[in-house]
């Protein structure tokens, strides 16, 4: 041999590992339905792949390979067609227990999966993938924005030392009483010269002087835009989170958001973290809880509750345990900069440790730096759509009903051993799947405004799948082309050029596949580009090599 032999093991080497780890690519995946928990951390069993086959077979729906793996059900189907028939099926059937998405599952045969082999991702214009379109409640951003605005009114009018009765929230309208006409009047200057924010409907009653406060539409056009605005950056960061490549998220119209994500291997997970609202306020426990709470059953012992308090479940919507909250708010998770799931070493449940902004941390330290000994509670509050089904008497067409409502938990409350700042955690978590799901949720940013799916399906590739093969199938006919003249022209030294060029692509793709990069359009003009100089630099070292034969 000219050279050593362990130059020649090391080519073997790379010539086999770039074949094998190349060979994924050709295995197209194919249509599916996942199901897996409504919540993170619910733990399903074998038996929701049993049942999800019933409701298919009763609507005449064939599936294959049907598998139970990491705590979801995959269900394969035979096309796309079949698949957003299953997915209306299961939907219906199984109930909001479950959530019910469509996904494409990998035929890469098991002995490729074994070693860690894994197909080359595709961009959205040479896959396809899974399009969202979801809509943001704008009645719920006026409401929201409303109740913090009525906060800092209230909060703001003590400060300056303004005078009133009482401050009420009713259908977005702040009703502010005040015991004669001037002490409004000094209002409604000090609210011109701040903002200047509401209309303002200065009436008489019974009871004194009365100011309404609406906003102007200006204002309202300013929440809807930020509402869009921020709901389109925290989607852009949960997506990111997800490890998504190559994702689209862009605005439609006025109120409503486009996602498309191309090659997601957990379409549910995607859906789940796309939709929920995960909110926190952070409130104190009254100081009447332990009066109007029951402490054997846990539930509210009077009809009535104490006025500027709120009642909500503790620990878990069906534990039937309930706690007593002040109504006021310490502050909301858009105070949130920073959160990380972790372990708690008193406990060792899961924990969710939270940094605040500077303003956050100043409120935290303002609100508990005289209720040290007291219980602080931290509300999740997450709005969901109810789906139901409405058929039309006449014709016998099931039409989707989608209602939202909201749940309330209290996930939390502890003593307050100390004035607390920027960083503190929350404990009691049921499972660290749910703890580290909350962390990427308030690390991406919270949500302005409650948004829901209006639609879901696959989409196919941008430029068209017969347009796809026609490039792929003239790339083919090019290269062989190329090959034979290679053959023709310098034989042996062109068949050693031709398998020369398979192992460069097969170790471009191979590459490509371990960093994670997609392939799209442009992709493959660059994929062209390197083999045109790859065949160029052949052709000049066999015309080199003939002239020193001769």
């Amino acid at each position: 041999m000219r050279y050593p032999a362990w130059k020649y093991l090391l080519i073997l080497v790379v010539l086999v590992v770039s074949t094998l780890y190349a060979l994924p690519s050709l295995y197209p995946d194919e249509p599916a339905v996942q199901i897996s928990g409504a919540k993170a951390g619910t733990q399903i069993d074998q038996s929701i792949v049993q049942k999800a086959e019933q409701i298919l077979k009763s609507e005449n729906i064939a599936s294959h390979d049907n598998s139970f793996t990491n705590n979801a059900a995959l269900l394969r189907l035979d096309s796309s067609e079949a698949q957003l028939k299953a997915k209306d099926a299961l939907r219906q059937g199984l109930g909001d227990d479950y959530v019910v998405a469509l996904n494409l599952a990998p035929t890469t045969p098991e002995w490729l999966q074994k070693i860690g082999a894994k197909p080359m991702k595709l961009g959205l214009d040479l896959r396809g993938g899974v399009h969202f379109l979801l809509e943001v409640d704008m009645d719920k951003a006026i409401s929201q924005r409303m109740e913090t605005s009525a906060t800092d009114l209230r909060r703001q009018l003590r400060d300056n030392k303004l005078k009133f009765n009482s401050l009420s929230l009713n259908n977005n309208t702040i009703t502010v009483q005040f015991a004669n006409n001037d002490d409004r009047s000094a209002v409604m200057d000090f609210l011109r010269r701040n903002g200047n924010e509401f209309n303002q409907q200065a009436l008489a009653t019974t009871d004194g002087a009365m100011l309404r406060l609406t906003y102007t539409d200006t204002r309202k056009q300013e929440i809807e835009s930020y509402a869009v605005n921020q709901n389109l950056t925290t989607l852009r960061n949960r997506i990111n989170e997800l490890g998504v490549a190559e994702a689209l998220v862009q605005t439609q119209g006025s109120n409503r958001i486009v996602v498309e994500l191309p090659g997601v291997q957990d379409t549910a997970e995607a859906k789940r973290v796309l939709g929920r609202t995960a909110n926190l306020e952070f409130r104190l426990v009254s100081d009447l809880n332990d009066q109007h709470i029951d402490p054997y059953t846990g539930q509210l012992s009077s009809q009535t509750l104490p006025p500027g308090t709120e009642a909500f479940a503790f620990e878990s919507l069906d534990s039937g345990r309930q706690l007593l909250l002040n109504r006021s708010r310490i502050l909301t998770g858009e105070r949130v900069q920073n959160a990380s799931s972790g372990f708690s070493q008193d406990t060792g449940g899961a924990e969710v440790n939270i940094t605040l902004d500077s303003a956050g941390g100043k409120l935290m330290a303002d609100a508990t730096r005289n209720a040290v000994g007291k219980r602080m509670a931290v509300l999740f509050i997450e709005n969901k759509q109810r789906i139901s089904y409405v058929t039309d008497p006449e014709t016998g067409v099931q039409t989707e009903v989608r209602t939202p409502y909201t749940e309330s938990v209290v996930i939390n409350a502890a003593t307050i051993q100390a004035v607390l700042g920027s960083q503190f955690r929350i404990t009691g978590l049921d499972s660290p799947q749910e703890a580290a799901e909350l962390a990427l949720m308030l690390r991406a940013g919270a949500l302005a405004a409650p948004m829901y799916f209006v639609e879901e399906r696959v989409i196919g590739p941008s430029l068209g799948q017969e347009n796809i093969d026609k490039g792929v199938t003239s790339t083919q006919i090019g290269f062989i082309l190329v090959a034979i003249w290679m053959v023709v022209f310098f034989r042996l030294f062109g068949v050693i050029a031709n398998f020369a060029l398979v192992f460069n692509l097969a170790m471009i793709l191979t590459v490509m596949s371990w960093v994670g990069a997609s392939l799209t359009l442009p992709g493959i003009a660059g994929i062209v580009i390197t083999i045109g100089m790859a065949v160029d630099a052949n052709v000049l070292i066999c015309e080199r090599i003939r002239e020193e034969i001769k």
